[in-house]
């Protein structure tokens, strides 16, 4: 099983991270089989939360709309009307505001696609279409694979989107995104070209035996029965980017980028940070197929705040674990559901609050890939053991044994090293090898500050 690892937290009012006593360390979730079952936790939601009122649904949906006509009403008639300098800082502030509310729309299509917006499916189906559709995110192909991802979350084997990477070769190309600039590299591709990628090239998706996106028909992701439902879509995208030309036509090709284009481009950004890492977090557990279940598949979730962006995107930020577990309860009952199901969950619940664009890059440089876990009688072996730096205090150095691998942070005195441990420590770029020497007093710590304090090489010898 690759499993994740310890990490550092941070609180907020509302929440008490629970810590490993004497550090700054989050223990990891578990992945034993729990002792309750879904049925458990479905009895524990009040019953009220499982309806879904058509009219509560689009209350919220009509809402987004308004937001959404609002912002690009007065954009269009009074920005031009700014002076020069305020135009250029109100438009940037259109964008963010208007991407924003279309994540929120593609999340009550993504609800949708659940059966979560009323009892009748047709009406889902109906508004999911036209939903996504006004985002350019193909309705029926992404239905059908976010279905596939929900029923085999955390299989290293078949999920579906997000497969972690194993372990690279030695000479994999692959260990030369490992340093500072591969991970903002990686990071600023997830968050601009992350989501038109899996869309068109199945990137990052699970692997198929021949060529996979979400708009051909006869894509491995879709059965014969399914082709005619992709073809509906990409009709659905054919004619909003017909209306996206025809506004090119009549009011150029700047203002269609300013008023549409960025906004797309934010809303894909969240749709790739917000999706990506409630499935990516050190302290979560990845199964292969011998030892997987969809129950704790489900439970390999992590709820994160992004403080009043939580209402904006309807909650799917910080009710994600009760999503997995039961994906009908409509979004306006969710954060009631997951306060229900919570002291039935115990450790087996998930919730970060370090705020959204720290975790976004503590996440990119700590979850590279994932490995088997070692026996238990292995934990205290050092030699050869890849670590990072986690940070350091007076007197102790905190380092994370095979920190990619989201192992266990351990925290490691001078004094206990000099008197202890027979090993030199080679660390570069925040990671590095302990190896044995001959004389235990005789090692050097070479530490890279780059990332944690921005200053050069530090050389620590004879303490």
């Amino acid at each position: 099983m690759g499993a994740g690892g310890n990490m550092a937290a941070t609180e907020d009012s509302g929440h008490q991270a629970k810590r490993v006593r004497g550090t700054n360390v989050l223990p990891r979730a578990p992945h034993e089989k729990p002792n309750f079952t879904l049925r458990d936790l479905k009895k524990a939601i009040p019953p009220h939360c499982f309806e879904r009122s058509l009219l509560h649904s689009l209350a919220y949906l009509i809402v987004d709309w308004i937001a959404n006509y609002l912002m690009y009403f007065v954009a269009s008639n009074y920005f031009h009307l700014l002076p020069y300098k305020l135009a250029y800082l109100a438009w940037p502030i259109y964008g963010f505001c208007q991407g924003c509310v279309m994540y929120g729309l593609w999340v009550i299509g993504h609800e949708c696609g659940h059966h979560g917006f009323s009892d009748y499916q047709w009406v889902d189906d109906a508004i999911g279409l036209f939903t996504h559709s006004l985002i350019l995110c193909p309705y029926y192909s992404f239905k059908i694979s976010h279905r596939r991802h929900h029923a085999n979350t955390s299989n290293l084997d078949r999920e579906e989107a997000y497969v972690p990477q194993t372990k690279p070769d030695p000479d994999s190309w692959y260990w030369g995104i490992y340093g500072t600039s591969g991970r903002v590299g990686v990071l600023l591709f997830k968050v601009t070209l992350g989501w038109p990628s899996y869309l068109l090239f199945n990137m990052a998706g699970r692997g198929y035996n021949k060529f996979a996106n979400h708009f051909y028909p006869y894509s491995p992701m879709f059965s014969a029965r399914e082709r005619i439902e992709i073809l509906i879509s990409n009709a659905g995208i054919l004619a909003m980017l017909y209306a996206l030309y025809l506004l090119t036509v009549a009011k150029g090709l700047s203002h269609t980028l300013l008023a549409y284009g960025i906004p797309l481009l934010v809303h894909n950004a969240f749709l790739v940070i917000v999706t990506c890492f409630q499935h990516t977090h050190p302290s979560l557990p990845r199964y292969d197929s011998s030892e997987w279940d969809w129950f704790r598949g489900a439970l390999s979730t992590v709820d994160r705040d992004y403080g009043i962006l939580n209402h904006v995107f309807h909650h799917v930020t910080d009710s994600h674990v009760v999503h997995h577990l039961l994906s009908t309860i409509p979004h306006y009952h969710s954060m009631e559901a997951t306060e229900a199901i919570k002291p039935i969950l115990g450790d087996y619940y998930q919730y970060d609050p370090t705020p959204w664009y720290k975790a976004m890059w503590r996440e990119i440089r700590a979850c590279l890939y994932v490995v088997p876990d070692e026996d238990e009688k292995n934990k205290d072996d050092f030699n050869g053991a890849q670590l990072k730096v986690v940070c350091v205090e007076a007197g102790r150095l905190a380092l994370r044994r095979d920190a990619t691998e989201c192992r266990t942070i351990i925290f490691l005195s001078f004094p206990d090293l000099l008197a202890g441990k027979a090993f030199r420590i080679f660390l570069a770029a925040n990671y590095g090898f302990i190896k044995d020497t001959k004389e235990a007093a005789e090692f050097q710590i070479f530490l890279n500050f780059v990332d944690i304090l921005g200053s050069a090489t530090v050389k620590f010898n004879d303490f």
